[in-house]
């Protein structure tokens, strides 16, 4: 089993930054690739960003350009860097990860709520 507790989320102007960050725990070495997803009120849950054990990445086009997504093995944590921020991108914001081995598992986070407003 894998734990993912996420962090970092609040209110942010339009054009300001805010950082995700996402600790995993528990069996942390079944796990591949982590990521971030998101879902707007009355929206199907989409993926924003992932990275793989190795460090490749993938976007959205809707973020690419304006969010980072890293990953530090050594704290067994991912991050989401969001800068350039729009009201668009309110939304509640999950962390994923997903096992490297059948069956593939994948475990959520609780999630984290995003709000940009002026």
């Amino acid at each position: 089993q894998v734990q993912l507790v996420e962090s970092g989320g609040g209110l942010v102007q339009p054009g300001g930054s805010l950082r995700l960050s996402c600790a995993a725990s528990g069996n942390i070495f079944s796990i591949n690739a982590m990521g971030w997803y998101r879902q707007a009120p009355g929206k199907q849950r989409e993926l924003v960003a992932s990275i793989t054990r190795v460090g490749g990445t993938n976007y959205a086009d809707s973020v690419k350009g304006r969010f980072t997504i890293s990953r530090d093995n050594g704290k067994n944590t991912v991050y989401l860097q969001m800068n350039s921020l729009k009201p668009d991108d309110t939304a509640v914001y999950y962390c994923n990860a997903v096992e490297q081995f059948y069956p593939y598992r994948e475990y959520w986070g609780q999630g984290t709520q995003v709000t940009v407003s002026s």
